[in-house]
């Protein structure tokens, strides 16, 4: 999983501060929060196909 959507939301986040934009430093925290979304999802996906791995070999031994 990239972290471009990390890099980035903090980039806009701090440019939004730094220049008192806070459209510019809330698009970045919604970018990062995206990337925390993005994270969470795949480690889901990940541990549904690690439980399915397990009920396939508990299905071979049956």
């Amino acid at each position: 999983m990239g972290i471009t959507d990390k890099v980035t939301g903090r980039a806009k986040q701090a440019t939004g501060a730094v220049t008192g934009n806070k459209a510019t430093e809330r698009e970045g925290k919604q970018e990062e929060a995206k990337h925390d979304k993005k994270e969470e999802a795949a480690q889901a996906q990940s541990q549904a196909e690690e439980k399915q791995a397990e009920v396939d070999r508990l299905e071979k031994k049956t």
